[in-house]
């Protein structure tokens, strides 16, 4: 498995906004081969933070996505309202148990 999470700042003005274009975005990127999973977050701690969870079955399948329409239009989108570096950390993970 592999997992990406990647955290970002807004102005508070315009998270709603950015929100807006992840979930806008949610249907495609999760019928996409190999996604398992894709969480949009809004910070509890403060109203500028967003957090994107990815959970791919490989590095490819994400690697596609980075190279996917979808990936762009939110880029094009995020891009400019992005205060600061996003922090993006990726990691190839073994699932253990899946418990319901």
């Amino acid at each position: 498995m592999f997992i990406a999470i990647l955290d970002f700042e807004t102005l508070a003005d315009d998270r709603a906004r950015a929100l807006a274009q992840l979930e806008g975005e949610r249907a495609r990127v999760r019928s996409m081969q190999g996604n398992l999973a894709f969480r949009v977050y809004a910070s509890r701690e403060n109203d500028r933070t967003v957090t994107v969870v990815h959970e791919w079955t490989d590095q490819s399948s994400f690697a596609a996505y980075l190279a996917s329409d979808a990936f762009a239009r939110s880029n094009a989108v995020l891009r400019p309202l992005v205060t600061g570096g996003p922090v993006s950390r990726r990691f190839r993970a073994e699932l253990v148990e899946a418990v319901a």
